[in-house]
């Protein structure tokens, strides 16, 4: 499949939002642009994965609609927005051993599970596939109008927005969509621009492997901001808003919502000077002692030796592994405000700035 790419007009003295990797969280969407304060007078730049792994995808997908009706919206497809128009289409560029392996692992988390469903069709195996993809083009044809009208770049003299990322800022069009779309590990390419390219697809927390982080990570060296701050993946995970500089060759500045209770810290608390992020591909453990709440546990890549959620633990046929997890205690001040993401008998799991981390000091309600 040949790539989109189109040109994207940013006028001068109008405020550019970049978001990305929204996976159907319509709280945080709409949390996001209340706390930032969107208006007629920005332009919002959706980077794509609108979609999948959340029940809300398809309200997810009206509300943008809707938005890019009434403002000035630009929005990219991402590789799990393209699953819908490519089953739909019944196209080639994703083979159907993915399509029934995807609709056991997420039911209804999936959009076309849902939308199969909602038009009246269960899809159980592959030979639901042709009933399905029959009742969802009936029934939801704005829906994939939409999807299928989105390209995969937008690009002008200062910026390329792309969903994962590229190899190179010419001849666009001649590369592979899907490459574009689903590009792991971007940062760890070492590509370097002459524009800004600004991706998402791969939660920044992944970048990190000391202390989880879901701020959007800006290589000024290299001209690349990376933004999903792991809305939907991670249970940490937050929204970014990328403010773009009013110049070219500014500062860059962002704005997160990650929904989660803010509270008062009462009492200081030094940072860690080690910890570890035990993160999504690199999370392989070895169980020393189970408990009802933490179980200890050795981290197989490091030989770290640490306690886990046990609600974290996942067991599968390769083993043993776990939700993004980690030791590190954050850095507070008294009076400072923290999100919190879990309270346990042994103190609270946080958020400050973006960084993720324990706490063991009293907090106060707001």
């Amino acid at each position: 499949m040949r790539t989109i790419v189109r040109p994207v007009a940013l006028p001068p003295g109008r405020r550019v939002l970049v978001i990305s990797d929204l996976h159907g969280n319509l709280p945080l969407l709409k949390g996001l642009l209340r706390k930032v304060g969107f208006s007629g007078e920005d332009i919002l730049i959706v980077l794509g994965d609108i979609l999948e792994r959340n029940e809300g995808s398809l309200d997810t997908l009206r509300y943008v609609m809707e938005l890019s009706e009434r403002y000035t919206v630009h929005t990219i497809l991402g590789n799990c927005d393209n699953i819908v128009p490519a089953f739909a289409d019944d196209r080639p560029d994703i083979p159907q051993e993915f399509y029934e392996r995807w609709f056991r692992m997420q039911g209804e988390r999936c959009l076309l599970v849902k939308m199969a469903h909602l038009a009246g069709v269960e899809v159980t195996s592959r030979l639901d596939f042709p009933a399905a993809r029959a009742a969802i083009n009936r029934d939801f044809g704005p829906e994939l109008d939409f999807l299928r009208g989105l390209p995969h770049i937008l690009v002008n003299d200062d910026y390329l927005f792309v969903h994962g990322g590229v190899p190179r800022e010419e001849r666009l069009e001649e590369l592979d969509a899907h490459s574009c779309m689903k590009n792991d590990d971007f940062l760890g390419q070492g590509y370097s621009f002459h524009r800004w390219v600004v991706v998402g697809h791969w939660p920044v927390t992944l970048y990190h492997s000391h202390i989880p982080s879901a701020k959007p990570i800006l290589l000024y060296d290299r001209h690349i901001a990376s933004i999903d701050g792991g809305c939907t993946l991670k249970a940490d995970g937050q929204l970014n808003a990328l403010i773009l500089p009013e110049r070219p060759g500014g500062e860059f500045s962002y704005v997160a919502y990650d929904g989660f209770p803010v509270m008062t810290a009462l009492d200081d608390q030094a940072p860690s000077e080690d910890s570890i992020n035990i993160r999504w591909g690199r999370s392989a453990l070895e169980v020393l002692e189970k408990g009802e709440e933490f179980s200890r546990c050795r981290h197989l890549e490091s030989g770290r030796v640490l306690d886990v959620l046990t609600e974290y633990l996942r067991y599968d046929e390769r083993g043993v592994h776990c939700e993004d997890s980690t030791d590190y205690r954050l850095p507070v001040k008294a009076g400072e405000r923290l999100s919190v993401v879990r309270r346990t008998s042994r103190g609270t799991l946080a958020k400050k700035d973006g960084a993720t981390g324990w706490y063991s000091g009293r907090l106060k309600e707001e």
